[in-house]
């Protein structure tokens, strides 16, 4: 994979198969649209001949009950990855520091608006779990520090007590915190691990969170911010006043009412991520990181070749995955797959298994 800050999901490459591509290298809720994001997106169909609500106050105000926040803390966007873009180039803050490996787009929108990026490497033997202790020492040096939680591609978890004890001291070395809550809703213990009690008490802290993941929705775009209601005046101010569009909005809103979906999407995720590793963990030279949403991380043993070319062999099976080899602190042998419906596993599965059976 040569582009440094590409991503997986692109379906748009090359000749598609018969019947099209079954992408496994974006992570998106297996269920699909629910039928309440359907209806209002039919319903309000018409209403795109109007400009959308540049404050989006129907939206912000599902936002502030579903995941009791502020509304006067709440930015909207068009998917969180515009969001970092937005804080970077309206707070310019010059020394980053990032956990590796992360998602790109938070160095992409570092880089954008003139910061000088580092690394702090995260251990494979420990899963790439976040280690708080090590990260203390580079708030002296950072002026901002980019988290997520879960963490994307591994996986790991953070507590909400780590992460408080980690706010308190950013605030006090004036560095900000921002952490990307992006695939929580896909937790049942979720209130274990988000930031959003303590928000109010941290003037430098800064939760970020995309609902097209667990919403289904990245090709409408959806996203949100919260924190301190000072620096939601400045970022409103940065921004396009018409970032979100009006069907987005809207499915946002019926979206973030619809609790029956909330919950069969969590059971469904949770018990199809563990029967799906366990599965893969049946191959030999498979190494099966612990899935903690609805993505699994992959490492190859020698034998089956480098991500790349078990990418390119899984490709011509007419299935995606996402080689991560383009991950600071991963190398070549490194894969993620998204957890989705039975009967794609099972196809993944299959295609896994003629492969492997393939290989030397």
């Amino acid at each position: 994979m040569n582009n440094r800050f590409s991503h997986g999901g692109n379906i748009y490459q090359g000749q598609a198969p018969t019947g099209g591509w079954l992408d496994f290298s974006a992570n998106i809720n297996p269920l699909g649209l629910s039928l309440a994001v359907k209806t209002a997106l039919r319903e309000n169909l018409e209403g795109i001949i109007h400009y959308p609500d540049p404050a989006g106050q129907e939206l912000k105000a599902a936002i502030a009950t579903r995941y009791r926040v502020p509304e006067n803390g709440i930015i909207l966007g068009n998917g969180a990855a515009e969001l970092f873009y937005l804080f970077f180039h309206v707070v310019r803050p010059q020394n980053v520091c990032l956990p590796v490996p992360s998602f790109s787009e938070y160095e992409r929108a570092a880089l954008a608006a003139g910061a000088s990026v580092s690394y702090l490497p995260l251990d494979e033997a420990s899963d790439f779990a976040l280690p708080v202790d090590r990260l203390l020492p580079y708030l002296a040096t950072s002026d901002c520090i980019v988290l997520g939680n879960p963490n994307n591609p591994a996986g790991p978890l953070t507590t909400a007590t780590d992460l408080e004890r980690l706010a308190n001291a950013a605030e006090k070395t004036g560095t900000w915190l921002l952490v990307d809550e992006s695939f929580l809703d896909f937790r049942e213990d979720a209130a274990s691990f988000t930031i959003r009690a303590f928000l109010d008490r941290y003037e430098k802290l800064i939760l970020l969170q995309s609902l097209t993941k667990f919403y289904a929705l990245p090709g409408l775009r959806l996203g949100f911010a919260v924190t301190s209601p000072s620096l939601a005046k400045r970022l409103e101010a940065g921004k396009d006043p018409w970032n979100v569009n009006f069907l987005a909005q809207k499915a946002g809103v019926a979206a973030l009412g619809d609790t029956a979906y909330q919950s069969a999407s969590r059971a469904f995720v949770r018990r199809e991520r563990i029967r799906l590793a366990k599965a893969l963990r049946d191959f030999d030279g498979l190494h099966v990181y612990e899935p903690t949403v609805n993505f699994i991380l992959l490492r190859l043993a020698e034998h089956l070749g480098t991500a790349a070319v078990f990418a390119d062999k899984m490709r011509a099976e007419g299935i995606l995955l996402r080689d991560c080899s383009n991950y600071p602190g991963l190398d070549n042998r490194f894969l993620r797959v998204a957890v989705k419906d039975i009967a794609s596993n099972q196809r993944l599965l299959a295609a896994f298994q003629k492969i492997a059976e393939a290989s030397p």
